[in-house]
């Protein structure tokens, strides 16, 4: 979900011009600066330089006090007029930007975060314990359970469920430690450390389907962020059964380092004769 914003995010920046516009360059700016030693004595430089002109100019000047270690504006009649005119056209852009920000900011979230994503956060925080389960509450979590995970939880399992939530809501001054807590993974820890989740073990299966939400949405991410790496420029001709292969091997890379070369051959050997004995 905070991908999902994020992305919302930047699609709005993109939308308005002059904000994509300010973005961009103030990231390559930075990346330009931060890269050399040598840019950011420059830049230094320059800004020596651009002081000692206006200190000049008598557009600016330096204090005089021991404690004084900043410049001082000092701006003429005119150009405090100036000044004034700006500050006014500014305040007019800045309400008429906001509502262009608003506009564009409304549109990106509402086709990213649709009724039934929201309906979701909304459901799954009436299990969270924190401050002392403040948002339990079991009717939004059967509809959680039925309308969500159908296949997880038959009609019979719900009203089990449903029982099994009102016995929890009671019991939960029983466990001091349960209303310490403050997140679903938490709940889920407890649960399992005290051997509640056999007790109310349809609870247990419904947190731990929740709980799979960011696991799975960051799998998709790795699996499309690795698609870069291993179908290159090089190897651009593979097919889609051979890309799937690879990308399950380098996602999994932690688990495809308990296997053996030797077995995946044998393995590979039995499968059918081979013209080639592999050794």
């Amino acid at each position: 979900m905070a991908h999902r914003l994020q992305l919302s995010l930047v699609a709005a920046a993109k939308e308005v011009y002059w904000v994509h516009e300010f973005f961009r360059n103030l990231s390559f700016i930075i990346t330009a600066v931060t890269g050399s030693c040598k840019r950011q004595d420059q830049l230094e430089a320059a800004e020596a330089a651009k002081i000692a002109i206006q200190l000049a100019a008598g557009e600016i000047e330096t204090g005089k006090g021991a404690n004084q270690v900043s410049t001082l504006q000092r701006p003429c009649d005119t150009r405090w007029s100036s000044h004034l005119r700006s500050i006014s056209n500014l305040i007019k852009l800045y309400g008429s930007t906001c509502k262009v920000l608003e506009n564009v900011q409304m549109t990106e979230l509402g086709s990213r975060f649709n009724d039934r994503v929201v309906e979701l956060l909304k459901l799954s925080s009436s299990l969270n314990p924190r401050d002392g389960f403040k948002t339990f509450d079991i009717d939004a979590i059967c509809k959680l359970a039925r309308e969500y995970y159908p296949l997880d939880f038959s009609d019979d399992d719900i009203d089990t469920l449903k029982f099994q939530l009102k016995m929890f809501q009671v019991n939960i001054p029983n466990y001091p430690s349960l209303e310490k807590l403050s997140s679903i993974a938490d709940l889920c820890k407890e649960l399992a450390s005290t051997r509640l989740g056999k007790e109310y073990s349809l609870i247990d299966r419904l947190i731990r389907l929740l709980l799979t939400l960011p696991v799975s949405t960051a799998t998709g991410e790795r699996a499309f962020s690795a698609m870069k790496i291993v179908k290159n420029r090089l190897r651009n001709k593979m097919n889609d059964d051979f890309l799937a292969d690879s990308l399950v091997i380098f996602i999994e890379r932690m688990i495809a380092k308990n296997f053996r070369l030797d077995d995946i051959l044998s393995d590979f050997v039995d499968l059918k004769e081979r013209r080639v004995l592999f050794k």
